[in-house]
């Protein structure tokens, strides 16, 4: 599968920051489509745009969890979830998630 856009679901900036950077020197031709912050506005975003090749969603946002957007609308592309919890781990994947990454995200050193 080729990822060339990407939505990034992510309350705190400094973490949407980090992923976007991350994202960029793995493959610098990607596309961050955009970077929301909500539940509401992840809503509407996908109710208004094309779905993206891949979503990097945090579980924990500031109006409550990640979930309810999964649960208001159909989303089709893989999602890496990002969160500070392992809680979730099993509810996560019940959706079209590909990876669940505790935060801090890292790059993987070699």
């Amino acid at each position: 599968m080729s990822i060339t856009n990407v939505l990034i679901i992510e309350d705190e900036k400094l973490n949407a920051d980090r992923l976007k950077r991350l994202l960029k020197e793995i493959k610098p031709s990607i596309q961050i489509l955009d970077v929301l912050d909500n539940i509401a506005d992840s809503i509407t975003w996908f109710q208004s745009n094309k779905s993206p090749d891949l979503v990097m969603m945090d579980i924990r946002l500031s109006d409550g969890l990640s979930f309810e957007i999964l649960e208001s609308i159909k989303i089709d592309c893989p999602i890496i979830f990002t969160t500070a919890f392992d809680e979730y781990a099993v509810r996560a994947f019940k959706f079209n998630s590909i990876d669940y990454l505790l935060k801090p995200v890292e790059k993987k050193k070699n």
